[in-house]
């Protein structure tokens, strides 16, 4: 393959690779569609269907629990044989879903699309992260998921606001948004077809920088920084229950909807510098800096009594997802070889996803009607853990492997 400096096609951006583009692309129709039918969704059950509100939360909760499974899985198959495929498979079948809640005239069969949709989503993660990676050169990872993060975000700022839009030009009609919903997923699934995928060299791992072959043991650094993610991952709760918060400190609908907007604003413009900056700082230095930003959030939505507040922390907590969530996946790819990367991040993701199931569950529980108790708990714990990561330094990632 042609270098970029004597490749006339190649991109001025060194990291900014022919799939990194498409893949944003996809990632911005795909979340368009999903963020457009996240608001509406429990209306639609409860409004249309006649589902009683107790089966939001289990078609929610169910959903989310496959997604987490099936990214345990899907890493290791996109190591094994190809991560193009399951990418293509994933976001069809998130696509296939959202036709079907289109069509539905009960609430089983929302069910059985949701867990459809997230089935896809656990499916095309890790393989979609890995195709990233396989293609950025490790002093520039940082940035090239920095700006994926910040072109998929934008379609959560999008989705919601042409939901919103369309809503009030429809006359409040929810089953023509159902409808439109699947025209950006559909969209996002024929884009696949412009990736192209080469598979990465066997990386070196181990103070002896012995060959790794894919189906070998991860490195003690890799699992070291999973376990300080998992911990993290059970006090940080849905963000429902933020809106909630929100709803509960004065905020109209249409506040609520406007908070969560400018929260993936501030998310998708910050995304890409955040990136850029771990690429010149330690990148658990960037990441503790997101998780005491998260904890400012948290405990600051638990504290007041302002219905200013959230118009000033949701921001601040689209800052703590914008130094975490795209810097997280180039850190984890930095320890581990090259023929791996799909393993460690789908296991990362799986973890993550049964600790926020665990994190809905204990705050749910202990959720009154202010919500300060677990907001403010969850606050001090990601405190606690950004002082681990900065204080841990090194010793975290002794014996980090050379990825190429």
């Amino acid at each position: 393959m042609p270098s970029p400096s004597t490749d006339p096609s190649a991109p001025r951006r060194p990291w900014l690779s022919r799939n990194l583009v498409v893949l944003s692309w996809v990632s911005l129709f795909q979340d368009t569609a999903s963020e457009l039918l996240y608001p509406i969704l429990p209306i639609f059950l409860t409004s249309v269907l006649g589902a009683p509100v107790a089966v939001v939360g289990i078609i929610e909760g169910l959903a989310d629990g496959v997604a987490s499974v099936t990214k345990l899985f899907s890493g290791r198959l996109a190591d094994r044989r190809g991560r193009k495929g399951l990418v293509a498979w994933g976001y069809g079948l998130a696509a296939a879903a959202k036709v079907l809640i289109a069509v539905a005239t009960v609430w089983p069969l929302v069910l059985a699309a949701r867990v459809v949709d997230r089935f896809g989503k656990g499916m095309r993660g890790a393989p979609r992260d890995a195709l990233i990676a396989d293609m950025t050169a490790p002093e520039h990872r940082g940035r090239a998921f920095g700006f994926h993060r910040s072109v998929d975000t934008f379609g959560a700022v999008l989705g919601p606001l042409i939901g919103l839009g369309l809503y009030q030009a429809l006359d409040h009609q929810i089953r023509p948004l159902l409808v439109i919903a699947a025209v950006p997923a559909i969209l996002s699934v024929a884009l696949v077809a412009f990736v192209r995928e080469t598979r990465p060299t066997p990386g070196l791992a181990g103070p002896d920088k012995a060959p790794v072959i894919g189906t070998g043991p991860l490195p003690r650094p890799y699992w070291r920084v999973v376990i300080v993610l998992t911990m993290f991952s059970v006090v940080n709760f849905s963000d429902a229950l933020l809106l909630l918060r929100a709803r509960h400190l004065g905020l109209s609908v249409a506040g609520v909807i406007g908070v969560y907007a400018l929260y993936n604003l501030t998310y998708a413009l910050l995304s890409y510098p955040a990136g850029a900056l771990s690429d010149r700082l330690p990148r658990r230095v960037v990441v503790a800096a997101g998780l005491a930003i998260f904890a400012v959030a948290y405990i600051g939505l638990g504290v007041t009594r302002s219905t200013v507040a959230p118009w000033v922390l949701f921001p601040i907590y689209g800052c703590y997802a914008a130094l975490t969530e795209g810097v997280t996946k180039a850190w984890l790819i930095d320890l581990v070889p090259g023929d791996a990367r799909g393993r460690a991040l789908g296991n990362q993701q799986g973890l993550a996803g049964g600790g926020a199931i665990i994190a809905g569950i204990w705050a749910g529980l202990l959720w009154n009607s202010t919500g300060t108790v677990p907001l403010v708990a969850a606050g001090i714990i990601a405190a606690g853990l950004a002082v681990v990561l900065v204080g841990a330094g090194r010793r975290l990632e002794h014996e980090v492997p050379v990825t190429p």
